[in-house]
């Protein structure tokens, strides 16, 4: 289980505190979906989850305005007797806490929050900003490389040339994301995002030199924050006894939090240039992406070659 704060939500959605005495630095979200309590306005609780995050809009907003007032104090006491909801964040600038909200909150210390950002909206980006925050997550080592938009995950042995490759990279034009540890997300089903710990970002330890910052070197266009993982590119001493996929008809997989992310095993010899290696693999990989796949292509003509000669 992995939590964000509420002040960390407050910091990033830039939100107005309306119960000022409430202290929330300590208060956790630890769930990545959000709720609109509508039908908990109505009475109905089954299956309500009070660790979520609650959003009031207009509509919810609205329904209370025209329910009586003693009804409405005993539906907000209701609600806001779940202490472990994180916090209520009202949406719209003309929308604003009813005098009983405030005080019930203040009475079970569940702090309100205020947001301009439509209810929509304020849905959308903090549903989204919840799922990366709280996404589960691994540490791997390796080298991750924006190359031509396709985020490339160079893993290997220590000292096989992994910091080398990416300062290549970098110096021919492409960004680096993390050297020697990445921290990997699950974001979505599909999806992996990829960054550096905060300590290490930007830097690169290259034998023999020492510590190089990319960033102050290179440029701030050197450099990303984060970025999906697409391919891994596996370096691996040269092994003559090992039989290395030559045509590239058939993919290989690394599982990485239950994704398989399509993988290459480079093997390394005095000579080969590696930089050039990974982006042609990048290069290949977004051309299979769009359609089009060079080992099925010569496959093909080959066969249909055989076939013209056969008939002739």
């Amino acid at each position: 289980m992995y939590s964000v704060k509420v002040s960390k939500l407050i910091e990033h959605f830039k939100l107005e505190p309306l119960t000022p005495n409430i202290e929330y630095e300590n208060r956790q979200i630890k769930d990545s979906d959000v709720n609109r309590p509508a039908l908990q306005l109505a009475g109905f609780f089954d299956y309500f989850d009070p660790t979520r995050l609650q959003i009031i809009g207009k509509v919810e907003h609205t329904y209370m305005e025209q329910m009586p007032e003693d009804e409405r104090k005993k539906c907000v006491e209701r609600l806001m007797s779940y202490t472990e909801i994180p916090c209520i964040v009202f949406c719209r600038e003309e929308i604003e806490p009813f005098p009983e909200m405030v005080e019930y909150a203040e009475k079970s210390g569940i702090p309100l929050f205020k947001t301009n950002m439509s209810t929509t909206s304020f849905l959308a980006e903090v549903n989204r900003w919840l799922h990366v925050e709280l996404a589960p997550r691994i540490s791997m080592h390796g080298v991750l490389v924006d190359i031509y938009g396709e985020g490339v995950l160079i893993t290997g042995e220590s000292g096989i040339g992994k910091s080398e490759t990416a300062l290549e990279l970098v110096r021919r034009g492409h960004r680096l994301v993390a050297d020697d540890a990445v921290e990997i997300k699950r974001v979505s089903g599909t999806t992996l995002l990829g960054s550096a710990p905060e300590v290490i970002r930007h830097f690169i330890e290259v034998r023999g030199i020492g510590i190089v910052d990319v960033k102050q070197i290179f440029g701030v266009g050197s450099v990303k924050e984060m970025k999906n993982i697409d391919l891994i590119v596996k370096l691996e001493n040269w092994d003559q006894k090992k039989q290395y996929d030559r045509l590239g008809l058939t993919n290989e997989y690394i599982d990485i939090l239950g994704i398989n992310v399509v993988s290459h095993s480079i093997p390394i010899r005095p000579g080969r240039n590696l930089a050039i290696i990974c982006e042609t693999a990048a290069i290949n990989f977004r051309q299979k992406k769009m359609g089009y796949n060079a080992a099925e292509a010569l496959n093909e003509r080959v066969m249909n070659n055989l076939q013209n000669n056969f008939n002739n």
